[in-house]
């Protein structure tokens, strides 16, 4: 989750890091090496919400804190992207839930198939983290996708991503992350382009965070 950590130092109150009929009938692949790593990611991802010094959580949740809702570890999401770099892309300014944006720039477009169909991504490169030690790679692709506002957050989800050095970038959506400010008001996130929304359901990654 680094796009949460890196612009929380920087600006303070900043956010935040297929098979057909997967919209019908659950799937999960018997890849056990790649279901370990997404299972150590879960583990990871919930000691950091645990976690005082990393957590987005407010005390009054922080101290009851079990876990984060995870969609079962599912490596059909994992994908592996065609990406088509976007060199004379000019840089704008992305709205966030507060009165700052965030500039950024569309580093390149991913091309992949995913519940059977083929789909597209814009990735972005945030220009507020360039010449950060620790993000001289770092990509940001946020989206939309139809568990919005029933199984997810409706605000979309976010994937942390390396440039990669050929054409092809895996995308795993197993570690779609929400935004910060879904755990803590005090942060300012990127609001999702709607030229992400993926026409489908991504039942993968964290599901949306329910305080009662």
């Amino acid at each position: 989750m680094k796009y949460s950590f890196v612009v929380l130092a920087v600006l303070l109150m900043a956010c935040g890091r297929g098979k057909k009929y997967h919209d019908d009938v659950k799937t999960i692949s018997s890849d056990s090496s790649g279901l370990t790593a997404i299972l150590n990611y879960q583990k990871e991802t919930n000691e950091s919400f645990k976690d005082p010094e990393t957590s987005p959580l407010p005390d009054k949740y922080r101290k009851d804190f079990e876990g984060l809702d995870f969609y079962a570890p599912d490596t059909t999401y994992v994908v592996t992207a065609k990406l088509v770099l976007t060199p004379d892309a000019v840089p704008f300014l992305l709205p966030t839930t507060t009165d700052r944006k965030s500039r950024e720039v569309v580093y390149g477009i991913a091309h992949f198939q995913l519940n059977g169909e083929e789909r597209e991504l814009e990735v972005y490169r945030s220009l507020d983290l360039v010449g950060e030690a620790g993000y001289e790679d770092y990509l940001f692709l946020p989206f939309l996708d139809d568990t919005n506002g029933d199984e997810t957050y409706g605000g979309g989800r976010y994937i942390d991503l390396s440039i990669p050095e050929g054409d092809t970038l895996v995308i795993d959506f197993n570690r779609a992350y929400n935004p910060y400010c879904v755990y803590n008001k005090k942060y300012s996130c990127p609001l999702v382009p709607r030229q992400n929304y993926l026409r489908t359901k991504v039942r993968a990654g964290v599901k949306d965070f329910k305080t009662d």
